[in-house]
């Protein structure tokens, strides 16, 4: 539980909390990456995300801890988490954006651009994600997908095993958002 207290306190600095009506939160999240190599695809999900969307301000924040990612493959997750991530080092991976040109007045799908900083393995880079937002029921759904370059991020990998990890990995998320409740 003492690992989450950062999480909380980064998201919930995020929130004003004597306006929480156009607060949202989604505490199961769900982000996936793949990475295609000649010797063996790598992917991992990671259904513990936590994040919170403010419709009013058009604000996203996303944290979510490295080590609760799940592979098919103990030592996957044993070189994701030791020799690549370093997730003693760098716990966990943070996003805070705005959706660009957000209509919280139409109940359509809208398809949007959140531009924000997400901040893996310690560097922070500038993005633009591809969104598309639903409203079901008082509940906002967001999800997309997009790339990141290992090299961006400074994940170091032997030159050995550069060629059974691919340089470019996808990442898909999506959140189910519920109003915000004291």
């Amino acid at each position: 539980m003492n690992k989450l207290l950062p999480l909380f306190f980064l998201l919930f600095s995020f929130v004003d909390f004597d306006n929480n009506q156009h607060q949202f939160i989604a505490r199961q999240g769900q982000v996936s990456f793949f990475s295609y190599t000649s010797l063996e695809n790598i992917e991992a999900k990671n259904n513990q995300v936590l994040s919170i969307l403010d419709i009013e301000k058009h604000e996203i924040a996303i944290s979510m801890l490295m080590r609760a990612f799940v592979f098919k493959k103990d030592l996957m997750y044993e070189h994701f988490n030791e020799s690549y991530i370093e997730s003693d080092m760098y716990p966990k991976a943070n996003f805070i954006g705005n959706i660009i040109d957000f209509d919280t007045s139409t109940k359509e799908v809208q398809t949007k651009i959140i531009r924000g900083k997400l901040t893996i393995h310690g560097i922070t880079k500038e993005i633009d994600i591809k969104t598309t937002i639903k409203i079901i029921d008082k509940n906002y759904i967001v999800s997309g997908d997009f790339e990141v370059l290992v090299k961006d991020f400074e994940i170091k990998i032997p030159p050995i095993l550069s060629s059974n990890i691919a340089k470019t990995i996808s990442i898909k998320f999506r959140f189910q958002y519920k109003p915000y409740e004291q």
